[in-house]
């Protein structure tokens, strides 16, 4: 009994050296546990402030759009992509201040707010609808090949029939008329799947795109000299 005494008595000892040498070190680990927690803490309640601003600053921002006060609108909408730029209003800002640049002919600066918006949306959504803007402001500025390059790397299951009509207006104004019209066709063949954003490609339009090729290509065959 007496030397489990002992034995007890020195293994106290000996934890109380311990705790001696090393309650520093516990203080501190204690401090970092608990700041690492009150530092989430403020940074979730952070993050919740700034969505709400951000959400503020896009409505006043639509706001003022719907009055037809397009200047105010656009300042609006560059001070929340700035102060917010992490925020998904801020995406949704730019996407609508790149609409109105095409309703301006300012296709430079669309451009250069759909890139960022492709690029470093944190929504995979937002991020497919900015590529399919990009690809028909490329096209409008005749960038051909910079307008597939884009359409193919938002080439999803949710955009293919777009993709496929959007290809097909591409190559048509690039000259390839066959290959427009079998890009119309597969868009066609896929015009029931819904978007992204739920909405179905046009199959009237479509169709009569699909026509036009289709009896152009009738025509020439025609018209085509015989070989032997």
């Amino acid at each position: 009994m007496v030397d489990e005494f002992l034995s007890e008595r020195e293994q106290a000892e000996q934890l109380r050296d311990w705790l001696r040498a090393n309650w520093i070190w516990m203080a501190a680990g204690v401090a970092l546990v608990a700041g690492g927690y009150y530092g989430y803490q403020w940074w979730q309640s952070s993050r919740a402030t700034d969505s709400l601003a951000a959400e503020a600053r896009f409505s006043a921002m639509l706001e003022a759009l719907t009055r037809n006060n397009r200047e105010e609108g656009v300042r609006i909408g560059n001070e929340l992509a700035t102060a917010h730029r992490d925020s998904p209003y801020a995406d949704q800002a730019l996407l609508l201040l790149a609409r109105l640049d095409v309703e301006g002919g300012n296709l430079g600066q669309a451009e250069s707010r759909l890139a960022g918006v492709a690029r470093k949306s944190d929504d995979p959504e937002l991020r497919l609808v900015a590529q399919m803007r990009l690809a028909r402001v490329q096209l409008a500025q005749g960038r051909h090949d910079d307008a597939l390059a884009t359409l193919e790397s938002a080439r999803q299951p949710a955009t293919e029939a777009r993709v496929e009509e959007l290809r097909g207006d591409v190559l048509l104004a690039r000259g390839d008329e066959a290959g427009a019209l079998a890009a119309y066709r597969n868009a066609q063949s896929l015009a029931g799947t819904p978007s992204m954003d739920g909405e179905l490609v046009d199959a009237e339009l479509l169709g009569l795109k699909i026509d036009e090729l289709s009896s152009a290509a009738a025509a020439a065959a025609a018209t085509a000299p015989a070989t032997e």
